[in-house]
Parts: structure tokens; C-alpha cells; sequence
């Protein structure tokens, strides 16, 4: 079984938070995020996705999302923008820290554990990251390992994909990147529950 921990979770959001520091001053409204979002909306949803996990998991709520929004100030800088979901992150690698691995809530892909929530942190901070720094004219290079082991818990139906960099099989499960020879992932969706379940 592939677990994903908080320490991943760490080393997702410090690589995420690293990119992206030497662009903190510009204004990310005018630059292009994930779908119809500007970067500034993209990092506003990083943040609100994994706090939204992080009270999963500390309410360990059976059906549904805690009915809440984090969100940002209209008048949030980007620098607040990129603080606002590094925060998100801490703040969730501390919940998984703190739940016992039998731990498990709500999310629309299958019931999750501490681990799930963490791939799933690691996958929206490094995919939702990386468009935001694309859109900067940056790139993130997160640690492979961490890509490698995100994959293998969010996404066992893709098969063996240990012949491609593990960041670019990330990307292209989330239909970020093609990789010749294999099927785009439009209307791609992640295992929540554990690979055990």
C-alpha cells in the first residue's frame, strides 16, 4: 500500500512555495490559472481545498463537506494569496499528523483516510501550483518521490506508469500534459478511499 504523508504534504507546499516567492509582488489577477481562474483565484482555491480537508479529517463528517468557504480578501495581495494556501497546507499536514490512520471522512471520490487527504493535498498544491507558475512564466520541480508516491495512491486505475518521470505522470493524470502513446485524461478523477477499501 502507497502512503502519502504529511512530510509529502510539507515538501509539496514548500516546493509550490518556492516557485513562486519571486513572483509574489506581481499581480496575479492578470495571469492565467487553472481553467477560467487568474493565478490569484488559483492559489485562493489551493488554500480553501486543503483547509476544506483539513476539517474533513479533524470532523471526520461521514457524508458532505463541512459547509464553509475560506477564502481571500478582495483586496489580498498575491504574496497573501501565496501565504493563504501555504497556510491551507500547513494547517492540513498538521490534521493528518494529529488523526490516526483509521481516520476517515467524506469526499465525493471515495471516503478518505489521513494519507488520501495528504495525496490529495500533495496533488492540488503541485497540479493547481504548477498552473499558476505557468502562467508567471515559472515551473515547479517538486521532489519525485512525492509525485511518484501521489500517483500510485490517487490514481492505481491508470496502471503502471513507472517508465515516465514521475512529475509529468502527475501532470498527465490530471490532464495537464500528453504523453505519446497513452490516452489523454479528460474527465480525469482520483480514488479517494484507501487502495484497501
Amino acid at each position: 500500500m502507497t502512503l502519502v504523508s504529511a512530510d509529502d504534504l510539507d515538501a509539496a507546499v514548500a516546493c509550490f512555495a518556492a516557485a513562486l516567492r519571486p513572483a509574489a509582488e506581481r499581480d496575479w489577477t492578470t495571469v492565467p490559472g487553472t481553467g477560467d481562474l487568474d493565478g490569484w483565484h488559483t492559489a485562493e482555491h489551493i488554500g480553501d481545498c486543503l483547509l476544506s480537508y483539513a476539517a474533513q479529517i479533524v470532523s471526520r463528517r461521514a457524508a458532505g463537506y463541512l459547509p464553509f468557504l475560506a477564502a481571500l480578501d478582495k483586496d489580498a495581495s498575491s504574496a497573501d494569496a501565496l501565504e493563504f494556501a501555504a497556510a491551507g497546507g500547513a494547517i492540513l499536514a498538521a490534521a493528518v499528523r494529529a488523526a490516526p490512520p483509521e481516520a476517515r471522512a467524506f469526499h465525493p471520490t471515495g471516503t478518505a483516510d489521513p494519507a488520501g487527504f495528504a495525496a490529495m493535498g500533495c496533488a492540488e498544491t503541485l497540479v493547481h501550483g504548477e498552473d499558476v507558475a505557468r502562467g508567471l512564466g515559472l515551473a515547479l520541480d517538486p521532489p519525485r518521490e512525492v509525485c511518484a508516491r501521489t500517483v500510485a495512491r490517487l490514481f492505481p486505475h491508470l496502471g503502471d506508469v513507472s517508465d515516465l518521470d514521475p512529475w509529468t505522470a502527475l501532470r498527465w493524470a490530471t490532464d495537464r500534459v500528453e504523453v505519446p502513446g497513452r490516452p489523454r485524461q479528460t474527465g480525469w478523477r482520483w480514488r479517494g478511499a484507501p487502495l484497501d477499501d
